[in-house]
């Protein structure tokens, strides 16, 4: 097949939405398909990519990290029609995703959409003010629907998601299929003790100490800040602990200052965002992972801690089902004790690794040839006429 990917973000960016897309030009290539990806230009971007077009972008003004590119290049929809594509698969609603929907009614060709963020934790961004926030919600809502329902195939990451587009009343046919990762990436061994002793050293942690870990986006939604506001209870008894940030985004300032504050200050380390191929290593100087975030619509970071063999504690959420079992692999909590309680349980206790392997375990069904095949497959039901054009409505 002749696929093309459509997305706002893609590698070397660090997120979710990258990752996954990256994932799976690389997954379906390697089964023989033409895969072509296009998105924005980005700063540190390879001067050569095979078969990756970048359209013209600038920063988002609402979320920086997050670039906009142009909705449509006439020069770049003629190369678009020289390609001879079975499918268009779009990973966005906005520019490269409007692109992608006009190249789709242009060459009268089948359009699966993915849906990977929840918009509703993010409208914080278009507003300060809470009275316009219900207006933005709405907006967000209806605009997801509109979106969804014109396409022939919605793919979900989790049930949680699945659920909520079914709320926003979209009809259309929903696969739930979770993004896979790299898992031999977080396999033990591939970064010496002497490597990760020495990233330690880098960001300040001594070798006898624990680690606590966050890695991910530092902003609003992914409320680092309950974390952080649990450490001077926790800490005045652990002076072994350190809680250790590896990310960047809006909220990292205020946190930093927050942080600076607080009588455990000298046990929290921001680390800044890490080079995309250096993330496994960062997993590995972890002991736990943490995480009070309940805007994922699946949550790669606890799928890449579990691979790398971490424990986790985090905050209840559904997507969490199946992969962070209570007593088994770490703890969920809803309240500052009971966080509290889980790091307890976790990291002063002798089966840390028996929690560390059952991670591992846990998150084996994530493998990117699983998630591969099953896009492959939705695919292939598509062009056999399983989902009709007519349906789609687009």
């Amino acid at each position: 097949m002749n696929i093309a990917l459509f997305t706002d973000t893609y590698y070397p960016e660090i997120n979710g939405v990258a990752t996954s897309v990256l994932t799976l030009k690389n997954e379906l290539e390697k089964v023989g398909h033409n895969v072509y990806v296009f998105t924005t230009t980005t700063p540190n971007s390879p001067e050569c990519e095979h078969n990756v077009f970048r359209v013209p972008s600038l920063p988002c003004v609402l979320i920086s990290e997050r670039r906009v590119g142009m909705f449509y290049v006439p020069k770049l929809a003629g190369t678009i029609k020289k390609l001879n594509l079975d499918i268009i698969h779009t990973h966005t609603e906005f520019s490269l995703g409007i692109f992608g929907r006009i190249m789709a009614k242009e060459l009268d060709l089948p359009l699966v959409h993915t849906y990977h963020t929840i918009y509703e934790d993010y409208t914080h961004y278009l507003t300060k003010l809470k009275g316009l926030d219900k207006g933005a919600k709405a907006f967000v809502r209806g605009y997801t629907k509109y979106c969804c329902n014109t396409v022939q195939v919605v793919v979900a990451p989790t049930e949680k998601v699945k659920d909520l587009l079914t709320d926003y009343s979209v009809y259309r046919h929903i696969e739930v299929i979770p993004t896979g990762i790299d898992l031999q990436k977080f396999e033990d061994g591939k970064w010496t003790d002497e490597e990760i002793l020495k990233a330690k050293k880098n960001i300040g942690v001594l070798p006898e100490e624990k680690v606590i870990l966050y890695v991910g986006r530092i902003s609003q939604e992914k409320n680092v800040e309950e974390l952080l506001e649990a450490m001077p209870q926790f800490m005045i008894k652990h002076k072994d602990c350190k809680f250790v940030v590896v990310g960047n985004g809006p909220d990292k300032a205020r946190l930093e200052k927050i942080a600076d504050s607080l009588d455990c200050r000298g046990q929290v380390i921001f680390a800044g965002e890490q080079p995309w191929d250096l993330i496994a290593k960062f997993y590995k100087i972890g002991d736990v992972f943490v995480s009070a975030s309940q805007s994922e619509t699946q949550g790669l970071t606890y799928i890449e801690a579990m691979a790398s063999g971490l424990p986790v504690v985090a905050k209840d959420d559904r997507c969490l089902e199946g992969i962070l079992i209570d007593g088994e692999n770490g703890y969920r909590f809803r309240k500052k004790e009971e966080f509290i309680f889980g790091l307890e349980k976790v990291l002063y206790s002798d089966k840390i690794k028996v929690y560390g392997e059952k991670s591992k375990q846990l998150v084996q069904i994530y493998s990117n040839e699983n998630f591969a095949k099953k896009i492959e497959n939705v695919y292939t039901e598509i062009l056999k006429g399983s989902y009709t054009v007519a349906e789609s409505g687009y």
